[in-house]
């Protein structure tokens, strides 16, 4: 049985690094060559870029999503943080790129660097998940859709494929983050999430350096960015 675990845990991680080393040739494109591709490779690139932009290019997208996870490893949990997450994203990602709201980058990225301290912070002095942290995630993800909608203006968008363009670029985001759970899921929940030495090894430590690098983040972001 171990050995069958051993197996589909490499599978998994083979998985994840042909999607990165595929997303690697995508930014030789610029959005004025895309008019001359079909709809279908035109959204199949920002299917990519949407990927990339978590993976590996997300870092701070990738601590804060691990923050969610270490409290409980389980993937129902997850799963809840996620959705809502997600949900919050999608809509500031949709209203900044359709112009209907103009967040200035000089909040935005600070403020999503609290939110990853807040979380890892949490982690450090919460011994179980709170039912409030959904509320929480749900507001945090709508400052980091407008994270996304600044690095996506900074892409462009085809104006032959917008909308497509857009919900492809979502999608991708997705794709990542789901990528970056299951990966924490496998390679720490599953040997150790049963343990009795898992939040004192494993939680605790890997919050405090999350926290850590987050704080560097705010003041870099507040005084030098």
């Amino acid at each position: 049985m171990k050995s069958n675990q051993f197996q589909f845990n490499c599978r998994i991680i083979g998985c994840m690094i042909l999607f990165f080393l595929a997303s690697q040739s995508l930014m030789a494109h610029d959005v004025e060559g895309l008019s001359k591709l079909s709809k279908t490779d035109v959204a199949f690139i920002y299917l990519q870029l949407g990927f990339t932009h978590i993976l590996p290019l997300g870092i701070d997208h990738i601590l804060f999503v691990i923050s969610l996870f270490l409290l409980n490893p389980k993937l129902k949990p997850i799963l809840w943080q996620a959705t809502a997450f997600t949900v919050a994203h999608t809509i500031t990602l949709g209203l900044a790129m359709y112009k209907v709201i103009k967040p200035p980058t000089s909040i935005v990225e600070p403020v999503i660097a609290l939110s990853i301290m807040y979380v890892a912070l949490e982690n450090i002095f919460s011994t179980k998940l709170k039912a409030s942290r959904i509320g929480i995630v749900f507001l945090f993800g709508l400052i980091h859709g407008m994270g996304f909608a600044s690095a996506l203006t900074t892409l462009g968008l085809p104006q032959n494929g917008y909308f497509t363009s857009l919900i492809m670029f979502n999608l991708g985001v997705e794709l990542g983050q789901i990528t970056v759970i299951l990966a924490a899921y496998f390679l720490l929940a599953k040997p150790f999430g049963d343990k009795p030495y898992y939040r004192k090894r494993i939680v605790v430590p890997l919050s405090i350096l999350i926290a850590a690098i987050a704080l560097y983040w705010t003041i870099e972001r507040i005084f030098f960015v």
